[in-house]
């Protein structure tokens, strides 16, 4: 009796928040659970699997709107706004069509309208970027759209792949995107031109950029981001070198292994590192900046 009288104030004080979860977890909670479960067990189509950053973005944008924005959110000023509205009935649209592409794009509609009609545009403001994570974390098309303009990163990368080769002097040649070692053929396809790590390292990157409140930090944002881009852009070389040299010197299970096994987990983990790396370079350069501008006041006000 004693659980059942608490339980009870709560559900009269939270009655509306518990609705609206639930109506979320019955629209949305299937799609998820299909999204992760393609994630990671790699068993989504292509272009799916091109947002597995979500991975950790998800849990981090629900962190920051329900544990570290809830007490301003709870503070604000109720205030019903008809953008809101227009929102979660857009959002549902898209929901009903069946469609796989409208259906995910009206998760991050959906949670925009909700939050705009619970709190008006301050709710908007506060939680805008767990919102911005969720919509680049949300499978679309956009992959699919943007591969015919990768030409020339791929004849970039299949030039640089060439150069390296040369300097170790293992037999090649290159055809705008086609890498041949011994004779044997290896194409810089779209989908191999590094895009899906450099679309994760880029969003990684705004993470950290988040988490160290450097994200206002405008000098801080372009520089993380140009590294993340160079790191990532860097790294998609060499590995692209490393499997033109197995499958032209037929190490058919090296290629399998760094192409579509644990040797590609090992270089993305890498080079998510090597960003993380980076960003804690960063900060610790700014922090010996700020000592020493205190330094430089504390000496001038002497």
């Amino acid at each position: 009796m004693q659980a059942t009288s608490k339980i009870t104030p709560f559900l009269e004080r939270n009655l509306g928040n518990v609705l609206i979860l639930a109506f979320l977890a019955i629209l949305y909670v299937p799609i998820l659970g299909h999204w992760y479960d393609g994630w990671l067990n790699k068993s989504i189509n292509i272009d799916h699997e091109y947002f597995s950053h979500a991975i950790i973005g998800f849990p981090y944008a629900a962190y920051l709107i329900f544990l570290k924005n809830r007490q301003v959110w709870q503070k604000l000023p109720n205030k019903i706004h008809p953008l809101g509205g227009f929102l979660i009935a857009l959002a549902l649209t898209l929901y009903i069509t069946g469609t796989r592409e409208l259906t995910s794009l009206s998760f991050p509609i959906m949670l925009t309208g909700i939050m705009v009609w619970l709190k008006g545009i301050p709710g908007l403001k506060l939680n805008g970027f767990p919102l911005l994570l969720i919509f680049l974390g949300t499978p679309n098309s956009v992959p699919y759209l943007i591969t015919p303009y990768t030409l020339p990163l791929q004849k970039f990368i299949a030039s640089v792949a060439h150069f390296l080769l040369q300097q170790f002097r293992i037999d090649s040649q290159v055809d705008g995107i086609y890498l041949y070692v011994n004779n044997i053929p290896v194409e810089v396809a779209p989908y191999c031109a590094g895009l899906k790590m450099l679309f994760t390292s880029l969003y990684v990157a705004l993470l950290l950029l988040h988490w160290t409140g450097n994200i206002n930090n405008r000098n801080r944002v372009i520089t993380l981001l140009t590294g993340s881009i160079f790191i990532s852009v860097t790294a998609n070389i060499f590995r692209n070198t490393l499997l033109a040299i197995f499958h032209g010197n037929g190490m058919k299970q090296a290629f399998y292994i760094l192409h579509d096994s644990w040797g590609g987990d090992i270089y993305s983990v890498g080079m998510l590192a090597t960003i993380v790396g980076l960003n804690w370079l960063l900060n610790r350069f700014q922090e010996s900046l700020n000592l020493i501008q205190e330094n430089n006041d504390d000496t001038v006000a002497q």
